[in-house]
């Protein structure tokens, strides 16, 4: 059986702006580092086996801020990059056009615009990434930490749910470093803990 820890980046000021970052490669503000070294700090002493993480650098840098001084590995893997907004990317959530609304609102119905990804998509990512990674882990590590994006890590965790596309949103959403974390035994998964923050939360955030 193994704990999976997984992570999402630390803010960056596209977050603030409230823009689509998808895979625009930002890089997180000093708000953002803190918030990761907070959640670092928070991790110290727990033992981590393997640590995964998107290669955008908002995602990368915040798992060398957990990574710490531990001498295990951090490896970068293209299935945790970020849901792709196409040529939305970059705009402003108040500037896209009305149905872009369905991406929060109706998941199930959303429409991807042109060159983006839907959600169909980032699930297979993310269930390939589960069938070829996690799972085989779970039979010889005790702890794995994944640092990558709000829609990635929510299409990881409903496939661990076993949910469908339309809760592709539903319960805790994760903030900025925050901490989801399950119990892995083969293709058995058990979430053990929703949206865990090591700091106080404050109007901050947005997409992706």
């Amino acid at each position: 059986m193994m704990e999976l820890y997984i992570i999402r980046h630390g803010e960056t000021d596209w977050n603030v702006q409230k823009k689509l970052q998808g895979r625009s490669d930002t890089e997180l503000n000093e708000y953002g580092i803190k918030l990761a070294e907070i959640t670092s700090e928070a991790l110290k002493d727990i033992d981590f086996d393997i640590i995964y993480s998107s290669p955008l650098k908002r995602a990368y840098t915040t798992a060398e801020i957990m990574k710490r001084d531990r001498d295990i590995p951090l490896i970068k893997d293209d299935r945790l990059i970020e849901m792709c907004f196409g040529i939305y990317e970059g705009a402003p959530a108040s500037e896209v056009p009305a149905n872009f609304k369905n991406f929060f609102d109706d998941p199930a119905h959303y429409t991807a615009p042109p060159q983006g990804e839907t959600y169909e998509e980032v699930v297979a990512r993310a269930q390939d990434f589960i069938d070829n990674v996690i799972v085989p882990a779970s039979e010889t590590m005790k702890r794995m930490m994944i640092v990558a994006h709000g829609a990635l890590n929510r299409g990881i965790m409903i496939s661990l749910n076993h949910e469908g596309i339309d809760k592709f949103w539903s319960g805790v959403f994760q903030r900025n470093c925050c901490v989801n974390i399950f119990e892995i035994d083969g293709n058995d998964y058990t979430m053990i803990e929703n949206g865990k923050i090591f700091y106080e939360p404050e109007t901050r955030g947005g997409f992706t």
